[in-house]
């Protein structure tokens, strides 16, 4: 397996440096990724990186291997990626997750998605906007719509609360807070809920309130 180096100089690598916690960046891309072999969604995509981990990986810019054994792995995302952090919870080697502003119901996608473009074709609005943080076609797009497929809200129940933090602010214009306030109360998950904030930036979400986070990780 193959990886992109997180630079040195960069402040998600400093901030983690300091605190001895090892950061591993796969997908790029504010938004994760999606490609049209839906098979390599971010969930399942997540729990090849983390089997991966004690054979190795080579990072792209020099070549160098690491192999590592962790006691812990923590997942943390945001948005699309919140998504794919609260499903990853469901694989018993994840230890725990940050859930940043996290897609969790797709049930919103024909609504929420017109206040991000006037584009009849959201999939061509997306590939234009965003390059390659998202590749795929607009049938498998629509597979979103069913329900099922990487959708939180339908394994409602086989998530553990307790695994699980959430984050999310009252003014994010494009999940509306009351449908993740309402998923964390059936699902007994604690959520961080904010007055202000919009779409939150999840590094800023992990600085700004990282003692809480550190003791959520930590309990």
């Amino acid at each position: 397996m193959a990886c992109l180096p997180c630079p040195e100089s960069s402040p998600s690598s400093s901030f983690c440096r300091v605190r001895d916690i090892g950061l591993f960046i796969r997908d790029g891309g504010a938004h994760g990724r999606v490609e049209d072999n839906f098979s390599n969604a971010l969930r399942t995509r997540t729990f090849y990186i983390v089997g991966e981990l004690p054979r190795g990986f080579q990072e792209l810019a020099f070549g160098r291997r690491f192999s590592c054994s962790p006691e812990k792995i923590f997942v943390i995302g945001g948005s699309f990626g919140g998504a794919a952090a609260i499903l990853s919870s469901l694989d018993r080697r994840i230890t725990k997750v940050i859930a940043n502003c996290p897609v969790v119901d797709w049930a919103i996608l024909r609504k929420e998605q017109k206040k991000e473009t006037s584009n009849p074709s959201y999939p061509a609005y997306i590939r234009a906007a965003f390059g390659n943080g998202y590749r795929l076609s607009a049938e498998n797009w629509n597979k979103l719509r069913g329900g099922v497929f990487y959708n939180p809200a339908h394994h409602l129940k086989e998530l553990t609360p307790s695994k699980i933090l959430m984050f999310h602010a009252k003014d994010d214009p494009y999940i509306p807070w009351k449908v993740v306030d309402n998923f964390a109360r059936r699902a007994g998950i604690t959520l961080k809920l904010l007055s202000r904030g919009g779409h939150l930036k999840t590094e800023y979400v992990v600085r700004k309130y990282w003692p809480a986070i550190k003791n959520f990780l930590d309990s």
